[in-house]
């Protein structure tokens, strides 16, 4: 195979065969094809795109790259879901409980924030002891024990999705549609599911701006799941304002633990439910039953038992990672909140430490926003819109002054 054959057929907007995706990803995985031309090859995707057909072979050569999930035979159904990134994104941590109360299995592989999305991982590593790397043997065993794990990425799991997105992430073609499915439903099938959920975000605060995208995102995604045999499903959400009432990993942990024994804000009880009624086959009322009754709530004290967390910390984590300063942000006149951008915000807690700028930064599991008030809530002159968590006086200013330009109040 001649790569720069494959290259100037792409750029010329030529239909590869599934064989020679399949080839172009086996030597790119083993090292055997640069780095520089498969960037040329990325970038003449990002122009030309790829078919429906491509895209699937794209996806199932990435899938294939590495260990795939293999389960006892007889063993449930396996479901997960994933989500194209938010600000105040903690429905994994309810939603992966709670579909464990079921008669399914949850391999939940995660990602870590990037930019201004938080990520799952980092979230769990604020629970003291949390053990997010689990290798297959571990994961499966974990599954028969008690049906869920929420673990990251091995390196022998989708290597060609991890070397191709590094590429990506400096070569400007990560908002590529095609490549985007192929980066997020190899892994998804790499899980061996039955069924997977897609909870697809447009908005401020998301890497889709507008419904169309996330919608044309969506039915690309589910078309790569059903042509692998997996029952796919799809969600679009809002992202114009955080989910929930709290952004930064401690913090959001602290939410979903409320929700968990059922607190959690209407948005995110909301959405995920959702999300669970697109993977099982009980009712709303039975999936509700499961928190009211304190059952979802103990299966998330088992998962962090399981992986090596310390359970009796997950009721004072906030106590465990202290921001050094918490301030209230006043509301500077009497009126509505019209809009709370989640964008704005979002950039706000990574200059405040809770995200990353670059992969190999470290995150900050103490700082961010709480009990940030919802668009359509009325407000007083002084009245804390949200407060505040850092780690200097000077932080904390920066970003209160950002929650004021996020945030739009009418009369």
């Amino acid at each position: 195979m001649h790569v720069s054959d494959l290259i100037e057929r792409k750029r010329d907007g030529d239909t590869l065969t599934q064989d020679e995706i399949a080839e172009l990803i086996r030597g790119f995985t083993a090292g055997e094809i640069p780095d520089y031309q498969m960037s040329a090859w990325a970038m003449a995707v990002f122009f030309r795109g790829l078919s429906d057909l491509e895209t699937g072979a794209l996806t199932s050569a990435m899938r294939d790259s590495g260990s795939v999930f293999r389960y006892p035979d007889g063993s449930p159904p396996k479901v997960d879901k994933h989500s194209t990134g938010g600000i105040g994104d903690k429905v994994s941590l309810v939603l992966a409980p709670l579909l464990a109360c079921e008669d399914v299995w949850v391999p939940m592989v995660s990602g870590r924030g990037l930019g201004i999305t938080g990520g799952t991982l980092d979230k769990l590593e604020s629970i003291p002891g949390f053990q997010v790397v689990l290798g297959e043997a571990a994961a499966i065993a974990q599954l028969e024990k008690i049906g869920v794990f929420m673990a990251g990425q091995t390196l022998d799991f989708c290597p060609a999705d991890r070397k191709l997105y590094a590429l990506r992430d400096v070569t400007g073609t990560v908002s590529s549609q095609p490549l985007i499915v192929a980066s997020i439903m190899s892994k998804k099938l790499a899980e061996s599911l039955d069924r997977l959920v897609l909870d697809v975000k447009f908005g401020s605060g998301a890497f889709m701006k507008s419904r169309s995208e996330a919608e044309a995102l969506a039915r690309r995604l589910c078309a790569a799941g059903e042509a692998n045999g997996v029952e796919t499903h799809f969600l679009l959400s809002t992202m114009d304002e955080p989910l929930g009432a709290a952004v930064g990993n401690t913090l959001e942990v602290a939410e979903a633990v409320d929700a968990l024994h059922g607190n959690g804000p209407t948005d995110l009880m909301d959405l995920t439910l959702d999300l669970a009624e697109r993977l099982t086959t009980c009712g709303r009322d039975a999936l509700e039953a499961h928190i009211r009754s304190g059952r979802a709530w103990q299966k998330f004290i088992q998962l962090t038992e399981a992986q090596h967390g310390d359970a009796s910390s997950l009721e004072r984590l906030t106590a465990v990672h202290q921001a050094d300063v918490v301030h209230p942000v006043p509301a500077p006149r009497d009126g509505r909140i019209t809009r709370f951008d989640a964008g704005v915000i979002g950039r706000a807690a990574v200059v405040l430490g809770a995200g990353r700028k670059l992969t190999t930064d470290s995150v900050d599991f103490a700082v961010g926003f709480s009990k940030i008030l919802k668009s359509d809530s009325p407000v007083t002159e002084g009245q804390p819109m949200c407060w505040v968590h850092a780690r200097t006086e000077s932080s904390a200013a920066l970003a209160a002054s950002e929650v004021l330009r996020a945030v739009q109040i009418e009369p």
